[in-house]
């Protein structure tokens, strides 16, 4: 099974004033079929668990439903920045970035997207008690309004890639109605092309079409979000016509699908990677000896080929290779059983209770990886138990560093598109989403530099140097590099796929009867 075109996010090159062009409506857009009556399922895999708190993963949800926009969007095409609710905006001094909003625009509940509004419902991301990764209070030192249309943003360092944090659908736009004694409600509070009307908890999300939509006339009358975790039922429900289009189809259903004329597979690289995250607080991997001996056991060609049958890349550290700031010169890890036994004596790790390796259930493959991972380890002479949960439940303690191992998979451009969000955040001491409690004093003041440098190779360098940091510590066994394989009805018109998995339902998706 051969790959699709190479994945790279290019960095934009943003000068001390960066504006940009007005338009109509600037959501994803393709080639949608006049049908105005059809509804689309999408089956996803991730569902809603924090009450529909933005700073969290629900706000996925919310975009991919059509909900949620922001003042800013990263296009995939273009590869860079473009409008969403604001029309244009300003470096207007080091520290300070003003944003000119899109004038007409309205929630859904009829009153007006103003600065008033939006700098409301920044704050309220920024004053949460676990902010977003892509806009908390380490980057953001304040956000205000200057008159009626203008949102002013103020950075804590010098900050070229804010507007890429403002792309994030952490920072999403909801009416001020939204904002609740008992949580978000984003039901009539959005501004995008679809309304959510109902909920199932745990099971899906209903929405209409926003009829008074500000990009414009939408092609759909609605659709429905389902939430299901296991990737052999999206498989089938796609398959059966049940799902008109399912996301992050597992590599044990391609075979199938791949002769199904009744639908196609859009496959793209992504930057996503299958990666053994290893606790580096806490013995026995705080040893980083014990941590190379872990990469030292694996065989990631072995794994890549077997369990993902081809559909994934043997990854060579924490970027993929076609991505612009990777090491060109690493060489996927390979397997060294005699020198990882060798480790393994020198670090002083003695069996006892076998470590635990928790397998992420979202993915398909893991269960399998797992296993090999069990296999390879106790021929190094490391003693392994494998257990399946789902995320949302392992991942408090995974946070809290209560674990071993866990093997799970992480977007890196999916709070922002550049890889400043996923060093910072996955990898700085007090990184927000640091689940291999990694700390390196040399590493963060690497990424510091990085994120305030304005010249876009010179970034990438720094990005580069971070990456090798990484790779030389063990910091984890980055596995394999994924692709992303969503699987789409025949009847499914202007569906134009997302490696960051933000945007399903457009108002330019349709549906042929």
């Amino acid at each position: 099974m051969r790959f699709a075109r190479p994945f790279a996010l290019a960095a934009v090159a943003l000068s001390v004033t960066l504006t940009t062009g007005c338009g109509a409506a600037t959501a994803p857009t393709g080639a949608p079929n006049a049908n105005n009556d059809g509804r689309i399922v999408v089956a996803n895999f991730r569902a809603p668990v924090s009450n529909w708190a933005l700073e969290t993963d629900d706000a996925y949800i919310l975009s991919i439903a059509g909900c949620l926009e922001t003042m800013t969007r990263y296009d995939q095409t273009q590869q860079k920045v473009v409008p969403m609710l604001s029309e244009s905006w300003e470096q207007t001094a080091a520290k300070q970035w003003d944003f000119k909003l899109r004038a007409g625009v309205k929630f859904q509940d009829g009153t007006p997207m103003d600065a008033k509004a939006v700098a409301g419902s920044l704050n309220h991301v920024l004053g949460a008690t676990a902010p977003a990764r892509a806009f908390n209070s380490k980057f953001i030192d304040a956000v205000k309004e200057i008159d009626a249309t203008t949102v002013r943003v103020t950075t804590v360092n010098e900050d070229p890639l804010l507007p890429y944090r403002v792309a994030s659908v952490n920072t999403g736009i909801l009416s001020p109605a939204s904002y609740t004694d008992k949580g978000i409600d984003p039901f009539g509070h959005c501004t995008g092309p679809f309304e959510p009307v109902s909920e199932k908890p745990s099971q899906s999300l209903t929405v209409d079409r926003n009829s008074e939509y500000w990009g414009g006339k939408v092609a759909l009358a609605g659709g429905e979000i389902r939430f299901i975790a296991e990737g052999a039922t999206r498989a089938t429900q796609v398959q059966t016509g049940e799902a008109d289009i399912s996301m992050s189809i597992p590599a044990a259903s391609l075979d199938a699908l791949d002769t199904d004329k009744s639908l196609s597979l859009e496959k793209t690289d992504s930057p996503r990677t299958a990666t053994l995250y290893m606790n580096n607080s806490r013995a026995p991997f705080n040893n980083v000896e014990l941590r190379r001996a872990a990469q030292l056991s694996l065989d990631l060609n072995a794994i890549s080929s077997s369990v993902y049958e081809g559909a994934a890349a043997p990854a060579t550290g924490p970027f993929a290779p076609s991505e612009p700031w990777a090491n060109k010169e690493l060489a996927v890890p390979q397997q060294d059983l005699e020198k990882a036994r060798k480790l393994v004596a020198e670090s002083g790790y003695k069996a006892g209770k076998p470590l635990e390796v928790i397998a992420i259930v979202e993915r398909a493959e893991f269960a399998d990886v797992a296993a090999i991972i069990q296999a390879n380890f106790a021929e190094a002479g490391l003693e392994v138990s494998v257990v399946t949960k789902e995320y949302g439940a392992v991942e408090p303690d995974l946070l809290a560093g209560n674990y071993d191992m866990v093997l799970s998979q992480r977007n890196r451009m999916i709070d922002i598109a550049n890889p400043i969000g996923f060093l910072q955040a996955d990898y700085t001491c007090e990184g927000s989403y640091n689940l291999s409690h990694y700390c390196n004093v040399s590493y963060d003041k690497l990424v510091q530099q990085a994120g305030s440098e304005t010249d876009e190779k010179l970034r990438n360098e720094l990005y580069r140097k971070a990456g090798d940091i990484l790779t030389e510590d063990a910091a984890n066994v980055w596995v394999v590099n994924e692709q992303a394989i969503d699987g789409v009805r025949n009847e499914v018109q202007g569906y134009v796929q997302d490696p960051l998995t933000r945007y399903i339902l457009t108002a330019t998706l349709s549906k042929s009867s």
